[in-house]
């Protein structure tokens, strides 16, 4: 028995042990508290009696059970990874299946996503995970589409930059320049004046003049490139004012050496009252044809709230004549009030000074505003169209069918 114990000494020193050194500190598969009882076991075989056994299959069990546990310890660490990839298989399954299921998703998503306590919750957070996704790739989208419109204006603006460096676009418009300056030179010799009432600066806010000195900008340049330009005269123009900081925003440089007349005077001090009408929109009588021999009156004012009276009130205090473009007469007005923009009055003035055509002149009306150019009086057209609508309607159509029969007996026909 003695012989028997020291031959399984020695297997288990020659096989046990080295392995339980070399793989205990990694992964710990064989204990070594067991190793080291067992081996105190074994060291104490001198002092045991011959008659004690070595139980093997309580050893065994030892072994197995410390195989188990590690096996055990092994599969809990993968076990989470496990979920995770079971529930990236339930979300394939329901994308497959048509779902709004986000396309990346992280793990701390699809964390929050397991423990979502019912299926509804579930689907509810995908989502919205889904949409956040949706909006996160129109937010990508719509910055590349910036990027590349403010990529393409930038070449537009070299391509620009370019024609103008050119030594013939140069030529050109230094030359058109010098013609334009000198008809503008020429208008303030002999052309006929247009005088613009700058009294309005306190019937406005800040913005309304700022809108106010660009439709002047505008008109001054229309005027300059015309066949026949007025001679400009900005009356009632103060010092220091709101007007002349906005135009000096505009001009900068080439404020004082614009070819127009600007004044503090009073229209009624440099011109004669029976020569000056003053155009205003609340002016009872209607401008029927365009006199070259009188001086035409505009008032520099936008105003938003459309104060109705200001200019009129203005005129009758002054004793001047007013007058009023005959907007009803050419025009179906459709919508909105008749008050014109101060580039579209001298854009009129300008066509009728040249043409004297009122049909031509009044295509600078903007269209939304009427429905067309009539031929007729705006009586009757209104008439008529009362009419079409009563028989669309179905309201008294025999006697709108006679009314229209007697007015319209052989022209037109009902269908």
């Amino acid at each position: 028995m003695q012989s028997a114990n020291m031959l399984l000494r020695k297997i288990v020193r020659s096989s046990v042990l080295p392995f339980a050194t070399q793989h205990g500190m990694k992964k710990d598969l064989f204990p070594l508290s067991r190793t080291l009882s067992l081996s105190l076991c074994l060291k104490q075989d001198k002092s045991c009696e011959a008659s004690e056994k070595l139980d093997l299959d309580e050893w065994k069990k030892v072994m197995k059970s410390g195989l188990q546990e590690e096996v055990s310890e092994t599969a809990s660490e993968p076990k989470e990874l496990s979920s995770l990839a079971a529930a990236r298989e339930t979300l394939e399954m329901w994308r497959l299946a048509g779902k709004a299921v986000p396309e990346e998703i992280s793990e701390e998503q699809l964390k929050t996503f397991m423990e979502c306590p019912s299926k509804s919750a579930k689907k509810k957070y995908l989502k919205y995970l889904h949409l956040k996704e949706l909006y996160k790739k129109n937010d990508k989208r719509k910055a590349e589409e910036k990027r590349e419109r403010k990529l393409e204006a930038q070449d537009q603006a070299s391509k620009t930059d370019e024609t103008k460096k050119s030594p013939f676009v140069c030529l050109w418009s230094s030359t058109m320049d010098k013609a334009y300056n000198w008809r503008a030179a020429q208008s303030m010799i002999f052309g006929q004046p247009l005088v613009f009432d700058m009294s309005y600066e306190k019937e406005m806010s800040v913005r309304e003049v700022t809108n106010t000195v660009k439709q002047l900008v505008l008109s001054e340049s229309c005027n300059r490139r015309s066949v026949d330009p007025f001679h400009i005269h900005f009356c009632n123009f103060k010092d220091d004012s709101l007007y002349e900081r906005e135009f000096i925003k505009h001009y900068r440089e080439a404020w004082g050496k614009l070819l127009i007349t600007v004044t503090d005077q009073c229209y009624t001090e440099i011109f004669p009252k029976d020569k000056l009408i003053y155009l205003t929109a609340d002016s009872p009588k209607v401008m029927k044809t365009f006199d070259h021999d009188k001086i035409y009156i505009v008032g520099s004012m936008v105003d938003k709230s459309i104060k109705t009276g200001v200019s009129l009130a203005r005129a009758k205090r002054l004793g001047l004549e007013t007058a009023a473009l005959p907007l009803e007469k050419y025009l179906l007005w459709s919508t909105g009030a008749k008050n014109l923009t101060l580039d579209q009055m001298m854009h009129i003035l300008l066509t009728l000074k040249d043409t004297a055509d009122w049909k031509k002149a009044l295509e600078f009306v903007p269209k939304r505003k009427y429905c067309g150019f009539v031929n007729k009086p705006v009586k009757e057209l209104k008439k008529t169209l009362d009419l079409i609508n009563t028989l669309k309607l179905g309201k008294g159509r025999e006697k709108a069918e006679k009314q229209f029969a007697k007015n319209y007996p052989k022209k037109y026909k009902l269908k």
